[in-house]
This record gives C-alpha cells, structure tokens and sequence, in this order.
C-alpha cells in the first residue's frame, strides 16, 4: 500500500465513522455506496482496523466496536468520534483558497462552487469577498492538455533537472496537472521505455504529432513523484518486521517476502539516499547487494563518528 493510498483510506474511515453513528441501522450496502467502498469485504477491513481502538484508559468502556453484524454496519462506545473532525482555523481557510483556486482556473463544478459559497459564509463571514486568483497557463500546457485528451505521442526536447541534460524524446501523454506552484505532464516515455513526469517549464521545444496510442486504463494520480530511470543506483536491502513501514513511504520493488523478512529493491539517483535510509533503519535493516551504497554508507558512519571524537 502506498502513502497516498494510506492517507486516503484513513480520510475514509474518519468520515465514515461519525455518519454510521449518526445513522444506527445503517446497511453494508448504503455504508458501501456512500463513501465509496468496491466491496463489503474493503469495509470490513476498515472497521477491523479501529475495532477496540479508543483513548486512555483503554478499558472495556474506552474502547470502540465496530463490526458487522447481519446486513448492518456497528459502532458503538465511540462517541468521540460522534462528530466530524473539526477544521482549524488554518486548515479552513487552506481548504478555502484550494477550492477557489480551481475555480478561478475555471475547472470547477457547481456542486464545489456551492460548497465553496457555503464555507466563505462560514469561514470569513464577515469580508466583502474574497479572491484566488491563479496565475496563467504556460504557453505549452494547453497543447500538452489537448494531446493528452485526443490520445497524440508528443516529440519534447526536455532538460532533466537533476542532470542537466537535454534529450529529445517522443512521450504518451496521460494526465497535465498543476502542483505546488509548477505544471507537470505524466505519462510513458518511449525513451526510457517507462512512465515518466515531466516539468512543462523544462520542456525547451513540444511537437504534436497525429500518431495516437492507446492510454493506460487506469492512470496514475496527477501527483509529483519519484519515478527510477535507467541511470539510478540500485541495492538490495533485507528489512525487518519493524522496517515495513518502508514499503509504504518508498517507491520499492519487492523481491521477496518470508513474513519474517522481507528483500526489497531501492532505487535511488544518489547512493547516499539509500545510505542514510540504511542508518536510520540500524538493525532493523541489512544491505545484501549495491557496492556504491555500500561505500556511501561506510562514508556516512565514518563522518558522523568524526564528530563525537
């Protein structure tokens, strides 16, 4: 499971739980359709999940139920969670200007327009209004938007940031998304033969070709993230039960899994990356193959040591 699989599953529960509470006699089916669950069996782990969770004391009458029984969904002794987390103040006026900056990018539905209405009302009721405005598309995004809808292989001439070199490349382009201030396309780049994310401000020159391709049914999430290439150092690494937590915060590759052990790949543009992992892991973690992380990690202890002589 990934990070972002993880943050939205438990976004799900909290929700879930306050309106089971609200409404006793809530079936499977309706707890299901709601929030969104493929399947009772997916519900049934959610609730196994904070099954006799609770706060301190962690006696009998501390700790929540939840469980299906029949055709209903149970939750019981968890009147903490009876009502919907509360925003603070910052977190409002952050889920505020979100929302009104996709507005503003004209993106938006009614249905977020009314909501956005309603938390202004609430938020800043007291304003003549407030504005978001979001700065214009580079010249390129538009294209790049079209070629992705009408399913076009686009040609760039791209500069890597992290090497500095420019390549010409012929990309599918799936998804163009905005994040943190920068445009991004997502999609499979035949020059690496992988998927690939791409800094539109980096793309020096953009050809629209009218070869298509067949796109991928389901598409990643319009996220920046770590995506290995061909040039990155690999190892090897045996993690311990208590280093599982690993597989959900690192793009690995799992070679093995014996349930006391598990071998992962990492991959990484620079051996100190995995080198520090390794240190922080201590001996809940050993390196089996990469010589280059190996030396990074003799060099990282040798330094730190120097420190303390």
């Amino acid at each position: 499971m990934t990070s972002s699989r993880t943050a939205f599953r438990l976004t799900r529960i909290l929700a879930m739980l306050p309106w089971v509470i609200a409404n006793p006699g809530a079936t499977i089916d309706e707890v299901c359709e709601r929030f969104g669950y493929e399947s009772h069996e997916d519900l049934a782990r959610d609730l196994d999940v904070v099954f006799v969770c609770g706060l301190p004391g962690y006696g009998p009458g501390d700790l929540m139920v939840a469980y299906i029984d029949d055709d209903e969904v149970v939750v019981d002794a968890a009147d903490y969670f009876g009502r919907a987390p509360r925003l603070s103040p910052t977190e409002a006026l952050s889920m505020l200007a979100a929302g009104m900056a996709v507005l503003s990018s004209g993106l938006g539905s009614p249905v977020l327009e009314s909501a956005v209405d309603k938390l202004a009302a609430t938020v800043a009721p007291d304003t003549d209004g407030l504005a978001v405005d979001v700065p214009a598309e580079p010249d390129l995004v538009g294209p790049l938007k079209e070629a992705a809808a009408s399913h076009r292989v686009v040609e760039i001439t791209y500069t890597s940031l992290s090497r500095g070199e420019t390549t010409r490349r012929a990309v599918e382009p799936w998804v163009v998304f905005a994040s943190l201030g920068n445009w991004y396309v997502t999609g499979y780049c035949r020059l690496a033969q992988a998927e690939r994310v791409f800094r539109v401000d980096r793309i020096r020159d953009l050809v629209v070709t009218e070869e298509t391709f067949e796109p991928p049914v389901e598409r990643p999430d319009p996220q920046v993230r770590y995506t290995p290439s061909e040039d990155d150092v690999r190892c090897k690494i045996a993690l311990a039960p208590a280093a599982r937590w690993v597989l959900d915060y690192y793009p690995v590759d799992v070679v093995s899994d014996s349930g006391d052990e598990v071998v992962i790949e990492f991959s990484a543009s620079d051996p100190s990356v995995a080198a520090r992992l390794l240190l922080r892991l201590g001996d809940r973690a050993r390196l089996i193959e990469g010589d280059e992380v190996r030396a990074a990690l003799s060099d990282l202890g040798n330094r730190i040591l120097a420190r303390y002589r």
